[in-house]
């Protein structure tokens, strides 16, 4: 189990991340969801090891590092090919070319293959990003905003891509989204984040359609579900 005790996060004094007690059980979703600076991408960090807590303790369970995959909300691209990018993820073997086409292909990027990735459009390379990572079986996905430079179709492939890969290897996914609409079709539960703070948690229909806190309904209204 993913587990976060007791972690702050500050920033020249100001907290911006205040969460006593988190845990994600094994094989469930969970969408965080809140304003921009609400804390989302903060926590995705902090469970990913990229930034550490000013206080407080992060579990996560896996002494293999590949076990955890973290999707940044900027993508990148190196300078070579598509197919070449979603290779230096995975270890040298027979399998590895089939399991980086058959990543590329999830995420409908097959025609750019060989294509240098530094050329690629935002969303491409977004695309080519998640291709990246589901092309290695992980035990927890971190996605920050996963689909957000995409167009629909884009949006359409990335989440079959990730509910194909879900079913296959049974992986927690904490991925954040602006879009209450996506958490509906991806979550199992929803984390609403509000000032760094966890205003409201639940299953994905219970939160989305009777929020029971100020912020969440506040956020909410805007949206028709």
């Amino acid at each position: 189990m993913t587990r976060i005790v007791n972690v702050k996060k500050e920033y020249h004094g100001r907290c911006v991340l205040d969460i006593a007690d988190l845990s994600f059980e094994p094989g469930k979703k969970y969408a965080l969801l809140g304003t921009n600076g609400s804390g989302k991408s903060t926590l995705l960090r902090i469970l990913a090891g990229t930034l550490e807590p000013t206080e407080g303790t992060t579990q996560i369970g896996f002494t293999d590092k590949k076990a955890v995959g973290y999707l940044p909300q900027i993508p990148y691209g190196f300078s070579f090919s598509v197919l070449n990018n979603i290779l230096i993820a995975l270890d040298a073997g027979p399998e590895s070319r089939a399991r980086a086409e058959a990543a590329i292909a999830a995420v409908g990027l097959s025609d750019l293959i060989d294509a240098d990735a530094s050329k690629l459009s935002g969303g491409e390379t977004q695309r080519m990003a998640f291709a990246r990572i589901i092309s290695v079986s992980r035990k927890l996905l971190l996605l920050d905003e996963p689909t957000a430079a995409t167009d629909l179709g884009g949006i359409d492939l990335l989440e079959q891509a990730l509910l194909d890969y879900c079913e296959e290897n049974e992986c927690t996914v904490v991925f954040s989204t602006h879009s209450p609409a996506q958490a509906m079709r991806l979550a199992d539960e929803i984390i609403f984040l509000h000032q760094g703070i966890i205003a409201e948690r639940g299953e994905a229909k219970q939160v989305l359609h009777e929020p029971q806190s100020e912020a969440a309904q506040g956020f909410l209204k805007h949206w028709k579900l």
